[in-house]
């Protein structure tokens, strides 16, 4: 039971955001009078030595606000990478403003079309991408501690002092609402199932147009690969794994989505897969 029940091997990833959760409730606890200023410098101390030992994977963790904290850091990382990605776009449809292709419309000759206003389709679709993730982001920008197992804390803690200390915009306003609120994640990944389906429209459009009976674009080595029976091909493996990885984050997306139907309210252990 135990090994069937654990999740500190997934959970382990978010230790930076726990300690920093639990530094944050111990001071909210000073703050309140419930600890002394020498009580809490040594909770301090101690989730300082944790830290450090973490290579040994010996700290146990309790989820909620962690998911949070963690998630937020790397949507950002996501977001900058898409405006990057966005950037090159724009970049290469300047650079390449002559070229001419045909377009296409039923996969067949429609009219003539700059390469630049092909590019620019897609950077249309990522831009849209990035509006949504921001979206997302401040969605999840709410801070749930201090919301106990379902009814809260007697503690009189100042859970806006937290929220600020971690860098939420704003507190979850009913605690049986926040202990089992996965709408965040949900979200998330149903950002990553829309973004995946336009990751796979122009993966699918480079396939098309990287082959020999297309031509239009060459493929670096370092994103395709060869045969050593057919050595005219090139594979275009890169994007055809674009394709492929679509397809799991609409499963993931559509799991969890029916992972979290009809559960009954408040936290159920269902959530942690």
């Amino acid at each position: 039971m135990e090994a069937y029940n654990e999740s500190l091997s997934l959970d382990k990833a978010f230790y930076a955001e726990d300690i920093d959760g639990s530094i944050a409730w111990a001071r909210a606890n000073k703050n309140a009078g419930i600890l002394t200023e020498e009580e809490f410098k040594e909770i301090e101390r101690g989730f300082g030595m944790v830290q450090k030992e973490w290579d040994s994977d010996s700290f146990q963790i309790k989820p909620g606000v962690d998911e949070r904290l963690w998630l937020r850091k790397k949507l950002h990382e996501i977001e900058d990478h898409l405006t990057s990605l966005l950037k090159v776009i724009v970049s290469r449809a300047e650079n390449d403003i002559d070229l001419l292709l045909p377009g296409y419309t039923h996969l067949q000759r429609a009219q003539p079309v700059r390469w630049s206003h092909w590019l620019l389709s897609y950077g249309a679709c990522f831009a849209r991408d990035l509006r949504a993730l921001e979206f997302v982001i401040q969605e999840l920008n709410y801070c749930p501690l201090g919301c106990g197992a379902l009814s809260g804390n007697v503690f009189n803690i100042d859970r806006r002092a937290i929220a600020d200390e971690l860098g939420f915009k704003e507190i979850c306003m009913n605690s049986m609402d926040a202990v089992s609120d996965r709408d965040f994640l949900l979200k998330t990944m149903g950002w990553g199932s829309d973004f995946m389906l336009h990751v796979s429209r122009i993966a699918e459009d480079l396939c098309i147009y990287s082959s020999q009976e297309f031509g239009f674009v060459k493929l670096a080595d370092a994103y395709s690969t060869g045969s050593s029976l057919m050595p005219q091909k090139k594979n275009p493996d890169a994007l055809e794994l674009l394709r492929g990885k679509s397809g799991t984050m609409h499963g993931i997306h559509s799991g969890f989505r029916m992972t979290l139907n009809a559960l009954p309210s408040t936290y159920n252990k269902d959530m942690q897969e």
